[in-house]
């Protein structure tokens, strides 16, 4: 759906407000410049807008001449506030009922020529050739079937800052773990704070699609064999990285062909 809502004769913003129940339901509430808002009664509140309060002083707030990445887009929150500070965005997402959203989000915003969407599962970005001044990676990890392939394929896309968010195990722990774990030695993966994932098999908070979650310690490990640089950690479960120096050097071992139907 791609009309823009305009306002009735009586100065109402009817037409917003039936574009919002018609595309719906939305799991981002996003305040559009009407004074309308898409999921005001979230569940979790004013979301992500909440989240967003908390990350957005670690990013610039100067983005012009930025390109940044959004993955996993929804409908499209994230990329607004990106192109609000002057980034020129791809954000991707595999669900087209999301992407309908976000494109319809843009417009009534005038960024429909400021954000590029496309229908796009996170494995594909490794045949993409353009690379990403700014890369948010929030919210998807734990739902892909392969976490670390997905990390690495991010990674080479990111020339400036990643910023990554995950669901976690709690706790800040982190092991000292051997440059070389001995074969015989391996109780110590059961030691407090050795990176690691538990997989569910089965459901997380009633979603099959939560796969993995992962310790802090884990996905610290896991950034660093991206060879990215961990800056900060700005709020729970989220972290901001940059590469590495000689980061391209190591050409990660992603395959060529790597574009698959890999469920997410």
């Amino acid at each position: 759906m791609s009309e823009k809502a305009l306002k009735k004769p009586d100065g109402r913003h009817l037409d917003v407000a039936e574009s919002i129940k018609r595309l719906g339901p939305w799991f981002q509430n996003i305040h559009l410049p009407d004074g309308n808002q898409t999921a005001p009664d979230h569940w979790l509140g004013d979301f992500p807008m909440f989240k967003w309060q908390d990350l957005a002083p670690s990013i610039p707030a100067d983005l012009s001449g930025w390109t940044a990445l959004d993955i996993g887009c929804n409908a499209g929150f994230y990329a607004i506030e990106l192109a609000k500070r002057g980034a020129h965005v791809t954000a991707i997402d595999h669900d087209p009922r999301y992407l309908r959203q976000a494109r319809w989000v843009a417009e009534q915003f005038g960024f429909k020529n400021q954000i590029t969407f496309l229908e796009m599962e996170v494995y594909a970005l490794a045949e993409l050739e353009q690379n990403f001044d700014l890369v948010l990676f929030l919210g998807v990890l734990y739902h892909l079937r392969y976490p670390l392939l997905a990390i690495d394929i991010v990674s080479d896309k990111v020339n400036r800052m990643l910023i990554l968010q995950t669901l976690m195990m709690p706790g800040l722990d982190v092991a000292d773990v051997p440059e070389d774990l001995h074969f015989h030695d391996r109780a110590r993966l059961h030691d407090q704070g050795f990176p690691k994932m538990a997989f569910i098999e089965h459901k997380l908070a009633g979603d099959p699609t939560n796969w993995w979650v992962v310790n802090h310690a884990g996905i610290e490990a896991m950034l660093r064999t991206a060879n990215m640089k961990l800056v900060s950690r700005p709020l729970e479960e989220t972290y901001i990285c940059e590469p590495a120096p000689g980061w391209r050097a190591m050409n990660r071992h992603i395959p060529s062909n790597v574009r698959t139907a890999a469920p997410q």
